[in-house]
């Protein structure tokens, strides 16, 4: 005889794992809906907007270690940092003491239009998750995003090594259209 916690932590859709499952589902989906806007916002595609969340996070980085991080090659960086140059949304430098790198930075334009877009969910987001939680509680959701983070992070690593069955699509996310070759 199983406990109402099994039945609870079960397969059906009233179980922990599948309202669990779909509560992941509706949230991702909110965060790529809003990073869509915001490439919308800042007139970039949505891999340029994931290059300066990167940028953002840090103070400098290199060509290469956005290119490992994005999943890219070497060429579809130098391309995604050609096209946010000329939107004056990063600076390029040579390394200080390897002159064979390059280090690249965010513009404090960029970032502050950037910020300029998403202080408004920023602030009502924390108020509302500040008066909805313990302490105690958000120490527990932390712990839970930092430890599914790792486990998605391994998984994309995993993706990465595996063969793709059609060739990859270049430039990043790009927007629906035709497809197909249809003439113009």
């Amino acid at each position: 005889m199983s406990s109402g916690t099994d039945s609870a932590l079960g397969d059906g859709p009233d179980s922990v794992e599948a309202r669990l499952g779909a509560a992941v589902q509706g949230y991702q989906s909110a965060v790529d809906d809003f990073d869509r806007e915001l490439a919308r916002l800042m007139g970039v595609n949505e891999t340029d907007l994931r290059c300066l969340e990167i940028l953002i996070a840090v103070e400098e980085t290199t060509p290469r270690e956005l290119s490992r991080q994005l999943g890219l090659t070497t060429g579809s960086v130098t391309t995604m940092l050609d096209r946010l140059e000329k939107l004056a949304y990063l600076t390029r430098a040579p390394h200080p003491s390897d002159r064979r790198k390059t280090l690249i930075r965010i513009t404090p334009e960029a970032s502050r239009r950037a910020y300029g877009l998403i202080a408004s969910f920023l602030d009502d987001a924390g108020g509302r998750v500040r008066a909805r939680y313990t302490p105690d509680q958000l120490e527990l959701v932390i712990d839970y995003l930092t430890f599914t983070r790792d486990i998605q992070q391994e998984h994309v690593e995993r993706l990465r090594k595996t063969p793709a069955s059609h060739p990859p699509r270049t430039g990043g996310r790009q927007s629906p259209g035709p497809r197909g070759g249809a003439a113009s």
